[in-house]
């Protein structure tokens, strides 16, 4: 192994960075030329099926069978004109990654004679077998069925690899019993229900908002690692992270890394995924170096939620795939490294009318101002009353490593609003028994007038807050570099609907029953909601220990661990919060509990198992082998009576080297008996928190002596390649 490191770092030092052919026009000339869009789509249909296909997507209703075939033949001209033979239907199972079965246009007529083919039919619905995707127990290993079905609000593209092209249709994968078994129905369920949810709290500020459309914005962080030393690392190649590694004398401490000059291969490596990524219409704007050593950013404008989503998972294996031909591993694990920054992915999530308003902007004039509280309070009321949901949205066993680890924000749900706007809403909560009157002075005395200028000078953020209000849109940074945004705005597209649906009651019931002025129903039932909502509302240091402790006593939820986070999805509120909105029935939601702790229980199982591998056969040898260099040494010295201090600080070493060898050996033995016991549980959630909390604290004591171990080890001799080797050879 000791020589597949030096083998590694030489071949690295020979690294150039890839020649690239840059496309000769400017971006807005081949931005979108992968993708099938309207304009495409218009130049290959009829226009009376073009207005139709619109009109459906619009309406999000069903396309018949006689619109399919056309859309169909459409696609099949455009993606053959530019090189494609196969088309697949392009999914997002409960692997947290992309499926896709290519089948190609060939096909034969009955007279045996060939022919390209693509039928309505088969655009609309495939058939992949479903036995080998998490199904948390809806289907069995032998009922293979399951269905995919197009999702005409997102685009088909096409994907280029090694110089071939594949249509991909985007498609929902349900069950043969109709149940998801993906991110994106439950996805497109909840941006209709918010839609039907926002549309009638507009229409008491204007009657002419007839769709609220979900906006998002993902930026996506990740790490490069050269590929030979990422292949000469197998915990990272088995698990995305390294198990060990003793800290460098420089990691990120001089913050010189940050927006920091972008090394060559590294930019030759963006400058290309970002042109691939452009073709397919995914909108990027920016790059940066990020805080950690071979950390960075990318970031995309905003878009329509669904189609950011889509664009994001698109993007995480267009940034693989184009990392292989320079030479670089992406690592997305959200803390390959210990003791620096870990990823995150921040999700910019907003709602914007038909009419063109963002509905978390203020307007000119105080009704718009008071549209904008309307939407502003009642997010933050959605929060406080599904903090644990919010945080089970981003449960992982990746993202535990990160989450409170002062960098990133706590496993604490709070919502950051700013202290300008912090002291609307108190104004708006101390004036909440004095009567209002209807009118412009209402505004005035609410300090509501004022907002536009304070959002325009309240421009600080807090990096600290896992759900922030930055300005005209909702931060929710909790999110892992991994994931698939799906599950986190999902459930906060549900929440808020929830709590818009709720409001809209309590007002109606104040201007139908109490004869309320509508205004004022408006600001008596937000003045409710501010108050109800105050413990969820944190503007300090979210890193402290004093906010733990503050937390706590406003009775905010601090869970550590995936397993226990995940518990709230079996409460009856949850379960009754999804089936009631069609978002997901009990029996689906119970799946997904399953299959999130039977995912966490996996990569816990593997990433033991490749500690002990690791132990056993590269750390321990290497430190034995090296102690008996030692022993050797101080026989020889003695054999030439040249005893001396150095011997006894040699003999010193070998106890030390003894002890931690040693304890790897203790901790990495019981480890494993550990994790034999939680294999015999049969219960999930059981076995998962088993494995949490009784497997996974092994696993800092063995690493501990192994990181004591490489400091000691002879350079030349330790097997596994080092983090000043991982973080700083570009």
């Amino acid at each position: 192994m000791a020589i597949l490191r030096f083998k590694a770092l030489e071949l690295v030092s020979q690294r150039k960075p890839a020649e690239l052919v840059l496309p000769t026009s400017k971006i807005s000339e081949y931005y979108g030329e992968n993708v099938l869009g309207y304009s495409a789509l218009r130049a290959t249909m009829s226009t009376e099926n073009f207005k139709r296909l619109c009109a459906a997507i619009d309406a999000g209703e069903k396309v018949d069978r006689i619109l399919a075939d056309a859309v169909a033949a459409a696609m099949k001209t455009w993606a053959m004109s530019k090189g494609a033979t196969h088309y697949t239907h392009w999914f997002q199972p409960l692997t947290g990654s992309t499926a896709e079965k290519h089948d190609s246009f060939f096909d034969l007529t009955g007279e045996g004679d060939p022919i390209e083919s693509f039928k309505g039919s088969a655009l609309v619905q495939q058939e992949p077998d479903a036995s080998s995707f998490p199904s948390g127990g809806i289907r069995n290993t032998f009922e293979a069925r399951g269905y995919t079905a197009w999702d005409p609000s997102s685009p088909a593209f096409l994907i280029e690899n090694h110089g071939t092209r594949t249509l991909c249709i985007p498609t929902i994968f349900v069950s043969y019993t109709g149940e998801a078994l993906d991110y994106k129905t439950p996805l497109l369920k909840s941006l209709n229900l918010l839609n039907q949810a926002a549309v009638p709290v507009c229409q008491y500020f204007d009657k002419d908002v007839v769709k609220v459309n979900t906006t998002l914005g993902i930026e996506q962080e990740y790490f490069l690692v050269d590929r030979a030393l990422y292949e000469a690392r197998p915990d990272l190649v088995m698990t995305g992270r390294t198990l060990f590694g003793h800290a460098p004398a420089k990691g990120q401490q001089l913050e010189d890394h940050y927006f920091g000059s972008i090394p060559s291969r590294v930019h030759s490596f963006m400058v290309d995924f970002e042109k691939s990524a452009l073709k397919l219409g995914i909108p990027l704007r920016t790059r940066h170096n990020e805080v950690a050593p071979n950390q960075f950013e990318c970031a995309p404008t905003f878009e329509d939620a669904n189609l950011a989503v889509d664009h994001n998972q698109l993007l995480m294996d267009i940034m693989d795939r184009v990392a292989e031909r320079h030479g670089f591993k992406v690592l997305l694990h959200e803390k390959p490294y210990k003791g620096v920054n870990g990823s995150g992915k921040h999700n910019n999530w907003a709602m914007s009318t038909n009419t063109g308003v963002n509905l978390f902007a203020p307007g000119k004039k105080p009704k718009e101002n008071l549209q904008f509280l309307t939407f502003f309070v009642n997010t933050v009321m959605a929060v406080h009353k599904h903090a644990d949901l919010l945080r089970a949205s981003i449960a992982s066993a990746s993202n535990d490593h990160r989450l409170g680890a002062n960098e990133a924000p706590p496993a604490i749900m709070s919502v950051f609003v700013g202290q300008q706007l912090t002291a609307v809403l108190e104004e708006l909560e101390r004036t909440a028994k004095v009567p209002m009157e209807k009118g412009d002075n209402m505004y005035l005395k609410l300090g509501i007038d004022k907002i536009p200028e304070i959002l325009r000078d309240n421009t600080d953020r807090n990096r600290t807050s896992p759900f922030a209000f930055t300005g005209n849109k909702f931060e929710f940074r909790a999110v892992g570099s991994s994931a698939n945004s799906s599950s986190s705005v999902t459930v906060l597209n549900t929440i808020v609907a929830d709590q818009l649906i709720d409001f809209r009651v309590a007002v109606d019931d104040l201007i139908d029953n109490k004869g309320m002025k509508k205004e004022l129903a408006i600001i008596q039932v937000l003045r409710e909601y501010v108050a109800a909502s105050k413990a969820i509302r944190f503007e300090g240091n979210g890193y402290s220990k004093e906010w733990e402790d503050e937390a706590a006593k406003r009775s905010l939820s601090n869970i550590k661990s995936t397993p226990r986070a995940l518990d709230v999805y079996s409460s009856e509120n949850v379960q009754d919060l999804f089936a009631r909105h069609n978002i997901l029935s009990r029996k689906e939601l119970h799946a997904r509990h399953e299959i999130l702790l039977e995912d966490y229980i996996k990569k816990i199982q593997i990433e033991s198992r490749v500690m002990g591998d690791l132990a056993f056969n590269h750390v321990i040898p290497t430190a034995v082998a090296y102690q008996n260099k030692l022993i050797q040494n101080i026989r020889g010295l003695k054999d030439l009576g040249l005893e001396d201090e150095f011997t006894e600080s040699t003999l010193d070493s070998i106890k030390r080297i003894s002890r931690h060898i040693k304890t790897i050996q203790t901790n990495a033995v019981d480890m494993i008996q550990q994790r034999k016991v939680a294999n015999k549980i049969e219960n999930v959630r059981e076995k998962a928190i088993f494995y949490n909390e009784m497997v996974m604290p092994y696993f800092e004591a063995i690493r501990t002596s192994v990181d004591k171990l490489e400091l000691m080890v002879d350079d030349e001799d330790w097997p596994l390649v080092k983090y000043r080797e991982l973080m700083f050879r570009r």
